[in-house]
């Protein structure tokens, strides 16, 4: 349902229904007047808020146009228990609700012709199709968003006239109120029809693909990074686009569901977003070398069928879990690995990707995080803060298949917080959840629940504590600020204004670079200004994309987790971390079977482990585990010397080559083919009667085989032919 405001509405408007006809029969006009205050009010509330009860309610047919018809038939009702039916004015509300409902109609399917016409079949950004088609202008915002509860909302005129000339008893104000319900329904439907025909209509799907292939053989893409998946996975995309950015090739990304490209991060790379199947494998790629994957995915068969282009996995994060030695990894000619555990990982997982098809690369996202400089000294907020570490708690999610090892959220979560937060000396508890948990598990979600209650409780008895003592004033320097970061990236990002369609972001989608390199710039004055808004020892429960996972590391002594790629990315900070055996397999057996974990502290359900991760925090001399660390470090995610993004694009432009000789092998022969064909022709051409000759001999030879005879041209003519 929502907050407890949309609770409270949802009952009113399921109240104000009985309490109208209620109004109707008794008759009362004032009481069915603030009757129908009531379910208009709560009825525009919960639809503006978008509560799970208002999208619910059309399942079980008492949608939105079946609420207002419900009002008006007890209006109607109401005048008849007023010895008002054979009044004009009875007479006018009829026609007016049925001309009313007939005006609907045209507005529903111009509402919705404009939607598809508008929705092209390509969506992109940082791409020139400005100078290539004409894409007009959308309908004024307030013509199209929440459409038909606009127009329904109409008949709020009409019902408070008639109210109130059933109450003065004038039929003259209901007429006045019933023409200009009628007469704004009908500008609403006139107001449309512009844009379903002439010049304020978008081009048609051929010219739309046709100005996309037109740009596409200008830029010459040659790197292409294809991804595939619902609106939460965005984040395995936005990972790459700073690698993108960073390319020596010219780099392209391919994206398949609209919803990704909404929750696509700022970039500078061409991003093109093809849901349908046919139009991305009609599309001119052919100057596209490599293409590369951020997850295994269906969808990916319509780009992996190209064969003028090597194909290569890259992933979304690179850890022991089944995911990333998923046997689908056959299907690319090669899968890059951040170190050498990567090929290690296949080696031992048997399932068909070969040796000489990894190629180890780093991991070029891990350039932000910032390695361990040790327990900051002196105050940072108060005096109390001079030594208080700062732990952060990131689990993974759940996991499809239910297996306990996946997270620790459900078994192990509450009691590894709360050992966090009763630590003496203290500690900082900052809790980030993967953004999945709770969506296949109920279990996992009310564990974070409990969770994230349980930190919000510390941190609010450690407010009051005489023990921490906040810099007041330096907190609302900082939270001052954060405040004009937002308003100048809310003004950069242009969420003041009237927000675009679709077909207007991709006409207007070329990129400002001197503003997204002010936003990148305030992005990390903002992710500053945060930490410093509140004190340093103050607990927090961190959701939704900022401040960032590394961000988070980067303020953190030491992290407890769970096997996934975080822990294989914070083993870049050289910090103590802390990885919980959910499944308990015992910690010889869970190391031997998990690599990232080989230099961690290891936790059993219970935590009782976690004082060990505390003392090497505390005190460097108490951290057997530090020169671990550093050769694990190289292990999973390779040499620090060349910098990963040069081993990636050496990895690019070493694929590319390959590409490039099996495109120039494949014209080798192809025209080898070509030039014997025409040889042969020409042979033939010049030697009829040998030709004659060959064919009567193949004849009486196929005459002599039982159930099969040839024509005269050498054809079979399919009597007795399997």
């Amino acid at each position: 349902m929502g907050s407890a405001a949309e609770l409270a509405a949802a009952v009113l408007m399921v109240a104000g229904f009985p309490a109208l006809m209620l109004a109707a029969l008794v008759p009362s006009v004032p009481a069915f007047a603030a009757a129908a205050a009531v379910t208009y009010l709560a009825d525009h509330y919960l639809h503006r808020k978008g509560s799970y009860l208002i999208n619910r309610l059309g399942k079980v047919r008492a949608g939105l146009s079946i609420r207002f018809l419900i009002r008006q038939l007890l209006l109607v009702l109401l005048l008849a228990r007023l010895s008002l039916a054979d009044n004009l004015i009875s007479y006018g509300a009829i026609a007016c609700f049925i001309a009313f409902y007939g005006l609907q109609a045209p507005h529903g399917a111009l509402v919705q012709l404009i939607r598809n016409r508008r929705r092209l079949p390509v969506a992109t950004r940082n791409i020139d199709l400005k100078s290539r088609i004409r894409i007009p202008d959308a309908p004024p915002r307030r013509l199209m968003h929440r459409s038909a509860e606009k127009m329904l909302h109409l008949d709020l005129v009409a019902v408070v006239a008639i109210l109130v000339a059933a109450q003065v008893h004038s039929s003259l104000i209901g007429f006045v109120g019933i023409g200009v319900t009628v007469a704004l329904g009908v500008l609403y439907v006139l107001a449309l029809m512009p844009y379903v025909r002439g010049r304020k209509t978008p081009p048609n799907a051929e010219k739309a693909l046709a100005a996309v292939d037109d740009w596409l053989r200008e830029y010459q893409p040659e790197t292409v990074l294809y991804f595939s998946g619902s609106k939460d996975s965005a984040y395995q995309v936005n990972m790459w686009l700073d690698t993108m950015e960073n390319l020596d090739s010219k780099p392209l990304i391919i994206l398949r569901e609209r919803a990704i490209l909404n929750n696509l991060a700022p970039t500078t790379v061409p991003v093109v977003c093809v849901p349908g199947g046919v139009h991305l494998m009609n599309l001119d790629l052919s100057t596209v070398r490599v293409a590369l994957y951020a997850a295994n995915v269906g969808k990916n068969i319509h780009l992996l069928r190209v064969p003028t282009m090597k194909h290569v996995f890259i992933g979304h994060g690179d850890s022991d879990k089944l995911a990333s030695v998923n046997p689908y990894s056959k299907v690319y000619d090669e899968v890059w690995t951040a170190g050498r555990a990567g090929r290690d990982r296949y080696a031992v997982a048997d399932v068909g990707v070969r040796d000489d098809d990894i190629v180890e690369v780093g991991r070029p996202q891990l350039a932000p995080i910032q390695p361990w400089q040790g327990v900051p000294e002196g105050p940072r907020g108060g005096a109390a803060d001079a030594r208080c570490p700062t732990v952060l708690y990131a689990p993974t999610w759940e996991g499809w298949d239910g297996n306990p090892g996946n997270t620790s959220i459900v078994l192990a979560g509450e009691n590894i917080v709360k050992r966090l937060v009763a630590a003496d000396p203290p500690v900082r508890v900052l809790y980030k959840p993967h953004p999945f948990t709770g969506t296949v598990s109920k279990e996992a979600g009310a564990a974070h629940q409990r969770i994230t209650a349980l930190v919000e409780k510390a941190a609010a008895e450690r407010a009051i504590n005489p023990r921490f003592v906040p810099d007041t004033a330096a907190h609302a320097d900082a939270k001052a600020e954060l405040q004009r970061i937002e308003a100048r990236l809310a003004q950069l990002s242009g969420t003041g204004g009237e927000r675009r369609d679709e077909a207007e972001a991709t006409r207007d989608g070329l990129v400002d670079v001197a503003r997204h390199e002010e936003v990148a710039r305030l992005r990390t004055e903002w992710n500053d200004a945060y930490w410093r808004a509140f004190p340093s020892w103050e607990h927090r429960v961190i959701t939704g994309a900022e401040p960032r996972l590394y961000d988070c590391f980067n303020v953190s002594d030491a992290m407890v987790s769970d096997i996934s790629s975080v822990v294989s990315d914070f083993i870049a900070s050289g910090k103590p971390y802390a990885v919980t055996d959910s499944a308990e397999v015992g910690a010889e057996e869970f190391k031997r079977n998990n690599t990232a974990v080989r230099a961690a502290v290891i936790l059993s359900n219970s935590a009782a482990e976690l004082g060990e991760l505390l003392d090497a925090v505390r005190d460097p001399a108490a951290d057997p585990l530090a020169e671990d660390r550093k050769k694990l470090k190289q292990y999973l995610l390779g040499p620090d010397e060349p910098a990963s993004i040069e081993q990636f694009n050496t990895a690019v432009a070493n694929l590319a080559l390959k590409a490039e000789t099996r495109n120039v092998g494949q014209q080798s022969r192809d025209a080898a083919a070509l030039a014997e064909a025409e040889a042969d022709t020409a042979t033939a051409t010049e030697t009829p009667a040998a030709t004659e000759i060959e064919a009567e001999t193949a004849t009486e030879l196929a005459n002599a085989l039982p159930g099969q005879r040839l024509s005269p041209a050498g054809e079979t003519d399919g009597v007795g032919t399997a």
